[in-house]
């Protein structure tokens, strides 16, 4: 499939991609293990949506003096409704990753270390399944409607199961290491596995990172068909879902104790990826301008967090 972008745009997105991990990297280890307050969790969001932010500046007034104000204006907004609408979906991992560390009871300080590890892995797979859809998009264009379908019934399914909350113990990959492996009782600082007496000694944390891992797979199958309802241009696809994918850190630390505030977001995501698939649905009939696409996202998800402020949420009655 052809994009705007050539081989030089490419590596040098790939190249910033090294380095920004890297630097996270280098910040993590020179602080040491820490808790992540809100000051901190603030400044690098702020950070990462300002980059995506001039990445996307940049992107424009490039076309623009290359290829023409039309197409720098469309591909610009492209990349923002695409940048939103990931940002958005990542909030719902960020709320499996707040359930998968509450059960675990993994210390505040430990906790960053597991997240840059789920992030660097969901990079990479991220990057792999944008290019398998790319291609299938290409050669099966059929393909979008099946996209279509599948972000409304997971919209829907959203929906109905939005008040319960899931079952751990039910995991079968959880199931499966705790028969298969060796699992310390108790956290080793950091470590993620370690030789005692002879054999290989798994931690908690392994498993954490593990089942962080698995939620990266999952939400990736949600979130790319999304993107691809606002456009086919690979470079656009990737850069989009690779920037709201580094924040992801960050914006954990920065939304992990006001997640029961925004209790109606999970509302709003399920009707995002209603709307999403709706979209790729009626497209031979009906094409819903990018702008307006990026409109009703983020109305959707500004009532919603809205709601969530003047609606309490109701708590169950004990006994």
């Amino acid at each position: 499939m052809e994009g705007l972008a050539n081989g030089w745009m490419w590596a040098g997105f790939a190249l910033f991609v090294v380095v920004a991990i890297t630097i996270d990297l280098i910040a993590l280890d020179k602080k040491g293990s820490h808790a992540v307050g809100v000051r901190e969790a603030l400044g690098w969001s702020a950070l990462w949506v300002a980059l995506a932010l001039v990445f996307n500046a940049g992107l424009w007034f490039w076309l623009d003096a290359t290829a023409g104000r039309e197409l720098a204006n469309l591909k610009a907004t492209e990349f923002l409704t695409g940048y939103l609408i990931e940002k958005s979906l990542s909030v719902d991992n960020i709320f499996v990753f707040l359930m998968l560390f509450t059960a675990f009871a993994v210390p505040a300080e430990m906790q960053k270390r597991a997240l840059i590890i789920g992030v660097i892995g969901a990079v990479v797979l991220r990057a792999i399944m944008i290019l398998i859809g790319a291609w299938l998009v290409a050669q099966f264009h059929w393909i979008l409607y099946v996209f279509g379908a599948f972000l409304l019934i997971t919209g829907i399914k959203m929906i109905w199961v939005a008040d319960h909350e899931p079952d751990l113990e039910k995991n079968p990959i959880l199931k499966w290491m705790r028969g298969h492996l060796k699992i310390t009782r108790d956290f080793v600082g950091e470590k993620l596995w370690l030789m005692q007496d002879g054999a290989r000694w798994f931690t908690p944390l392994f498993v954490v990172v593990i089942l962080i891992g698995i939620t990266d797979v999952i939400f990736a199958v949600d979130s790319i068909p999304a993107i691809f309802a606002i456009t086919t241009d690979p470079f656009i696809v990737m850069t989009s879902n690779i920037f709201a994918i580094l924040g992801l850190r960050a914006l954990y630390f920065l939304l992990a104790d006001l997640a029961g505030r925004f209790h109606l977001l999970k509302y709003g995501l399920a009707m995002v990826l209603i709307f999403i698939g709706t979209k790729m649905l009626i497209v031979e009939w009906f094409k819903i301008p990018v702008f307006l696409s990026l409109g009703v996202v983020g109305a959707i998800l500004a009532i919603s967090m809205a709601a969530s402020w003047l609606i309490p949420e109701k708590k169950e009655s004990a006994g």
